[in-house]
């Protein structure tokens, strides 16, 4: 009789690809939660579950792919618990939980105002917008992967990343240096 437990005959998942991909995978984390211990938080969390998981995973199929499927999951699973808990807050503690997304390199001033409102400006967009304009930009995902990822149609990503270049354009085009709100007084 076999006594070892079902899930130690789970196929492994490939160690070189897995490797290959915690820093996308730390990197999209980052961005979805803004601070750096909570992202590392995140890709711990999503990496227990991609093991706890792995015999749902194709071999053979894109491994990066189904990870970053696993910690968007797991992200939207802790914000929808996170909203729920809002409510049962304990007014000790307000003001945890609400800091600013920091840079991680400092640079010259200009370029670091214009990227703060840049990143600013990112924030603001709706969160459907946001995690595809980041898989496509950042993480350079096509949009089938990205669909994939995200767990919606094709059509929805394309309509989802144009609605957020648009409105971050629209954001650039008020600061434009000729979009002044200011009149010339003679």
């Amino acid at each position: 009789m076999d006594t070892t437990p079902a899930s130690s005959q789970d196929p492994p998942l490939p160690q070189p690809e897995l490797l290959a991909a915690l820093p996308r995978l730390r990197r999209y984390a980052r961005v979805l939660t803004g601070d750096a211990s909570r992202a590392d938080d995140l890709v711990q969390e999503a990496l227990a579950r991609a093991w706890e998981k792995r015999r749902l995973w194709a071999a053979g199929s894109d491994l990066r792919a189904w990870l970053f499927t696993v910690m968007h999951n797991v992200f939207v699973n802790q914000r929808a618990l996170a909203r729920h808990e809002k409510n049962h807050v304990s007014l000790d503690a307000e003001g945890e939980g609400h800091e600013a997304w920091q840079i991680p390199v400092r640079a010259m001033q200009y370029t670091r105002v214009e990227l703060l409102e840049l990143v600013q400006h990112v924030g603001r967009l709706p969160v459907d917008q946001r995690e595809v304009l980041l898989l496509a930009v950042v993480e350079e995902l096509r949009y089938e992967e990205i669909a994939a990822v995200l767990a919606i149609p094709v059509g929805t990503v394309m309509s989802r990343l144009s609605r957020a270049r648009e409105k971050l354009r629209a954001a650039f085009a008020d600061n434009a240096p000729g979009a002044s709100s200011l009149k010339l007084v003679k």
